[in-house]
């Protein structure tokens, strides 16, 4: 009776206690599994926190991806590690650990500095499915290999090349290649193969490898639109330093001027240069080009024209010629710059104007408009023997204004892709006038007209406005 009473309890609790073994053993397993996942979870923190470092303290994007090399081999217990990138149908190395013995220079002495290795190494182009590393990226198999001395696949290579074990995984981003990290030589055990477990922590580190190249990416966006935007707002900073402070009061004669930076800086500007008590030079001008290129080759001209302004002044047309000859010599041959002059003579009520690739100039007087085109092509394209500059003289009435512009005025598109044009632009300016007010006023009418035309402004745009005040 007892022993029956204690057979059904081992019946009974049997099925109790095996479920508890299991759920011991599988409490087990999931700690086991939990503690893995600390673990690989420290490991990827550790990861990312040495790869922002290598960012910030190391030469950005290249220190990173050197710092990324260093941890695989770490990990890894590997003597050297590349990391390479796909570019075009070759592969290029972007991070090296270690005295990484895949590359083709005969020179010994690359292996003694980390620095010109890597540049040894940036400079390797690996063909897309040739030798072990292309033929790797056509597989797309990850590799194994105990001895890679006694592999052909490695008879390019140098002969002091120290070998040792490879394993090369490749990376794949939605079953495209985009690289390939691979490790030489075991530490942990000198001339022994790689073991499987290392082989299998470089797989596993593969994907961490792929992050930090995701990240780099976005990183080189970041940056790049950055130094952009820095680029701009140093052009932009130069190209107002480059104008006048205030507009001169020249007797009789006002002038005015306005301009409207596009977003991405081309290089318009305006000067006055006072030559002597009667004559007054007003420039306007337009260098090719965008951003920090634009306004360098602007401050250039300005300061040329200062100079022989201010000094050896003769007359418009020669002025025009000795810009020309200093920006040829000076400058590449594709820069140059777009330049409208206007000479003041106050004593005689006079106006003398000469270009150079410059848009017309445009007058205003008794209710008519006219435009004047003299000849002169654009600074520093010709040399001297070919330029030549026409100027047109005209007598300035009281109530005459005239006016010079650079071409994103009349170039500004609306959204049929319509430019404003010279007769538009003419237009809007013999209404301005008409409805009367000052010279600044008829400059913003001007400039309100061309804003509302265009969708866009692509490109800088200036107006100077010379009106003779005086009383007729």
């Amino acid at each position: 009776m007892t022993a029956g009473i204690i057979i059904f309890l081992v019946i009974l609790l049997l099925p109790v206690t095996l479920t508890a073994v299991h759920y011991f053993r599988r409490t087990i397993e999931l700690g086991r599994a939990l503690d893995r996942a600390n673990e690989r979870r420290r490991e990827i923190t550790n990861f990312l926190s040495r790869f922002s470092t290598g960012l910030q303290e190391e030469d950005g994007v290249e220190g990173a991806m050197h710092a990324a090399a260093r941890h695989v081999a770490e990990q890894t217990d590997a003597e050297s590690v590349a990391i390479y990138e796909v570019s075009g149908n070759e592969l290029r190395v972007t991070g090296v650990c270690g005295t990484y013995p895949l590359i083709h220079s005969s020179n010994q002495l690359l292996f003694s500095r980390h620095h010109h290795l890597f540049e040894a190494l940036r400079r390797e182009e690996v063909p897309i499915g040739k030798g072990f590393l292309g033929g790797m990226a056509t597989t797309r198999q990850a590799e194994l290999v105990p001895d890679a001395a006694a592999d052909p696949r490695f008879v390019e290579y140098p002969d002091f090349a120290n070998f040792g074990s490879i394993m090369a995984i490749p990376l794949l981003r939605e079953g495209m290649l985009v690289g390939v990290v691979c490790a030489a030589t075991n530490r942990l055990r000198p001339g022994s193969p790689f073991s499987e477990a290392q082989f299998e922590r470089l797989r596993l580190l593969s994907g961490q490898v792929q992050m930090v190249q995701n990240l780099v990416k976005v990183y080189s966006e970041i940056s790049k639109r950055e130094r952009i935007d820095q680029e701009l707002e140093f052009a932009r900073h130069l190209q107002q330093s480059l104008l006048p402070q205030a507009f001169p009061a020249w007797d009789q004669f006002s002038v005015n001027a306005h301009t409207r930076s596009a977003k991405e800086v081309n290089g318009d500007f305006y000067d006055f240069v006072e030559i002597d008590e009667d004559r007054l030079l007003v420039i306007i001008g337009d260098a090719c080009g965008k951003g920090i290129p634009a306004c360098m080759l602007t401050a250039m001209t300005r300061s040329y024209a200062r100079c022989l302004a201010a000094g050896s002044f003769t007359t418009l047309g020669e002025f025009l010629r000795q810009i020309n000859d200093k920006l040829f010599r000076d400058t590449d041959a594709d820069r140059f710059i777009t330049l409208g002059c206007c000479l003041l003579d106050k004593r005689n009520s006079l106006l003398e104007f000469g270009r150079a690739g410059h848009t017309d100039l445009v007058s205003y007087v008794h209710d008519h408009i006219r435009t004047f085109s003299p000849a002169g092509s654009a600074l520093g394209i010709l040399p001297d023997e070919f330029a030549n500059f026409d100027t047109i003289c005209l007598a300035i009435e009281p109530g005459t204004s005239v006016i010079m512009y650079s071409d994103g005025l009349t170039e500004a598109l609306n959204k049929e892709q319509e430019e404003f044009g010279i007769t538009r632009l003419s237009e809007v300016f013999k209404d301005s006038c008409e409805l009367g007010g000052s010279p600044q006023a008829v400059i913003d009418r001007v400039m309100e007209a061309v804003i509302n035309y265009e969708v866009e402004q692509n490109d800088d745009q200036t107006i100077v406005l010379i009106r003779h005040t005086g009383k007729a």
